[in-house]
């Protein structure tokens, strides 16, 4: 796997919780429901949509991923990084596909049409509290269509990453790299489907 660039993503210092007092993105609540007759609860956390896509460069015969910081994977791991499908939340009016075009030239550099982008499928993630739904895309790349370095807006810390597609199957089954099921399915989809 290659780096575009790099950052200071490993440097985390003095990470601490704090009770979230004015949510932007997320919203916690109990759920109050009966199930067959029984009164029941469950913490529930209200997360917007997303859209997440797999990026095929052509030339280089890798996939286009993004390596970023997670607060809540560094509680889990103490180191925070991540490898993910270039992806982002449903926040704005725009339709899945032209969201999905705008988080690949922001976080990858890539200036696509939006009638190149192929829908996979749909899912719900973190079902045990949130089930927010991601709908999946696939687009091809190549360099004619590179307008910047990506890295993401507003000060995100994205580090754009190429991965060999023959390292796909690896990448897939390597638990010290912290990645998302969405990438390892989309992975699969691709072998299943492109693999020569």
């Amino acid at each position: 796997m290659t780096n575009n660039s790099m950052s200071s993503l490993e440097k985390i210092t003095d990470f601490k919780l704090t009770p979230l007092k004015e949510p932007r993105f997320l919203f916690t609540a109990l759920a109050h429901y009966k199930q067959d007759g029984v009164e029941k609860t469950w913490e529930v956390v209200d997360a917007s949509d997303s859209v997440a896509i797999l990026i095929y460069h052509k030339e280089q015969d890798a996939f286009v991923l993004v390596k970023q910081f997670r607060p809540a994977v560094y509680l889990n791991n103490q180191k925070g990084v991540t490898i993910e499908l270039c992806a982002g939340i449903v926040d704005k009016k725009l339709s899945l596909v032209d969201i999905a075009k705008e988080e690949i030239e922001e976080e990858c550099g890539y200036k696509v049409d939006a009638k190149t982008i192929q829908k996979i499928t749909s899912f719900h993630t973190s079902v045990g509290f949130a089930g927010s739904k991601q709908t999946l895309y696939y687009v091809e790349v190549d360099e004619s269509m590179r307008v910047g370095e990506g890295g993401g807006v507003d000060a995100e810390m994205i580090d754009v990453v190429y991965l060999p597609t023959k390292e796909a199957k690896d990448f897939i089954y390597d638990e010290s790299i912290a990645k998302t099921p969405g990438l390892m399915f989309a992975f699969m989809w691709w072998l299943e489907k492109y693999s020569r």
